[in-house]
């Protein structure tokens, strides 16, 4: 059976924990921000954390990781 190959454009915006969590960057936050409010702009500095069908489906995309 042959290697399964890495999504690289999966593995490339999802970052896994030591604990094997999935955090993923939130869209929308490359423009347009200034007409947010500052909680709304802090927030989106963080990593969000992926779970349930989506991080099934990331593993998938992402088999030796």
């Amino acid at each position: 059976m042959p290697k399964l190959k890495t999504k690289k454009c999966v593995s490339k915006r999802i970052v896994i924990t030591k604990k094997r969590k999935l955090k993923i960057t939130p869209a929308g936050q490359n423009h347009f921000n200034s007409r947010e409010t500052g909680n709304v702009r802090r927030n989106k500095r963080r990593l969000t954390s992926l779970s349930g069908v989506n991080a099934d489906n990331v593993k998938k995309l992402m088999p030796y990781s």
